[in-house]
C-alpha cells in the first residue's frame, strides 16, 4: 500500500512539475524559430527549421551581448560584496557584544515592513549629491547588504556553539581571525543560498537600473531588452531568444548551488 501512495505522489508531482515547465521548454523551442513561425494557430512546440538568427542579432546588432556583460559584472560584484557584508554583519549580531545590539536589530527588521520603492527617491538624491548617478557604482550600492541577508546569517550563527569561538580567543586569535577561519567555513551553506539570492536580486532588477543608468552603453539586461520590446514588439521569437539569455545564468547558478542553497535555507529557518 505504501508503495503504491509513493508512486501516485510521485506520479502527482511529476506531472505538476511538467505543467510548470511547459511554459519554459517552449520559450526555449521558439527562439529557435523562423520569424513569424510561432504567430501560427495552433502555435507549434518545437522548430520546422531550426534557426540561431535571433541570437544572433541580440548579440550583435541588439547589443543584447553588451547588456549581458554590464549585468554579469554588476552581479558578480553585487553578489561578492553583499555575501561578505552580510555574513560579517550576522555574525556581529549574533557572537558580538556591544552597547544597543538588540534594539539596532530591532530597528533593522522594522524596517523590512517598509517597501524599497519609498527608499527610491531619498537614496536617488543621496546619489545624486555624491555623483553616482548614471554609473554602475550607482547601481550597485542599494544591493551591497540588506535586512534579510544579515537576518539569516545572525539565524545561523547563533546556532554555533560559542565555546568555539572562546577556544580561538584563549589561541591568541583576532575575531578577524575567527570570523574567517571558524565562522566562515561554518556559515558555507547559508552563504551559498545569499549568493543566490544576491545574484537573482542584482541579475533581475529593473528598476533601479532603469532609474539610475541614462547612457545606453551601461545599460543591463533587463532595461535593454524593455527597451528592445518596443522595436521588436511583434517578434516574439526574438523576444522568447532575450528571455532564455536572461534566464540561463541564473537557472545555471541555482542548478550548482542547489544543495547548498536548501541547506541554507532550511538552516536559517529551523536554527536560532
Amino acid at each position: 500500500m505504501k508503495a503504491v501512495v509513493a508512486w501516485a505522489v510521485n506520479g502527482a508531482l511529476a506531472v505538476v512539475s511538467l505543467l510548470a515547465l511547459l511554459p519554459l521548454l517552449w520559450m526555449v523551442s521558439a527562439s529557435f524559430m523562423p520569424a513569424g513561425a510561432a504567430s501560427t494557430y495552433p502555435p507549434p512546440w518545437w522548430p520546422a527549421e531550426p534557426t540561431l538568427v535571433h541570437y544572433r542579432h541580440l548579440l550583435g546588432e541588439g547589443g543584447i551581448g553588451r547588456a549581458f556583460v554590464n549585468s554579469l559584472g554588476i552581479a558578480c560584484v553585487a553578489t561578492a560584496v553583499s555575501t561578505l557584508l552580510n555574513a560579517a554583519a550576522g555574525h556581529a549580531f549574533a557572537k558580538l557584544r556591544f552597547p544597543g545590539r538588540d534594539r539596532v536589530f530591532a530597528f533593522m527588521l522594522a524596517a523590512l515592513v517598509i517597501p524599497g520603492q519609498v527608499a527610491m527617491l531619498p537614496l536617488f538624491l543621496m546619489l545624486k549629491g555624491m555623483g553616482l548617478v548614471n554609473s554602475w557604482a550607482g547601481v550597485l550600492v542599494p544591493s551591497l547588504a540588506g535586512i534579510f541577508g544579515i537576518f539569516l546569517v545572525r539565524q545561523v550563527a547563533r546556532s554555533i556553539p560559542d565555546e568555539l569561538l572562546e577556544a580561538a580567543r584563549i589561541d591568541g586569535a583576532s575575531e578577524l581571525r575567527i570570523f574567517v577561519l571558524v565562522m566562515l567555513p561554518l556559515l558555507r551553506p547559508v552563504l551559498a543560498t545569499l549568493a543566490v539570492l544576491a545574484f537573482l536580486g542584482s541579475w533581475n532588477d529593473f528598476m533601479w537600473p532603469l532609474i539610475v543608468l541614462t547612457d545606453g552603453d551601461l545599460h543591463t539586461l533587463p532595461v535593454a531588452l524593455a527597451s528592445m520590446t518596443r522595436e521588436h514588439v511583434q517578434d516574439i521569437e526574438m523576444m522568447m531568444a532575450g528571455a532564455v539569455i536572461t534566464v540561463l545564468p541564473v537557472l545555471l547558478l541555482f542548478l550548482a548551488l542547489q544543495r547548498h542553497y536548501l541547506q541554507g535555507l532550511l538552516m536559517g529557518s529551523v536554527k536560532g
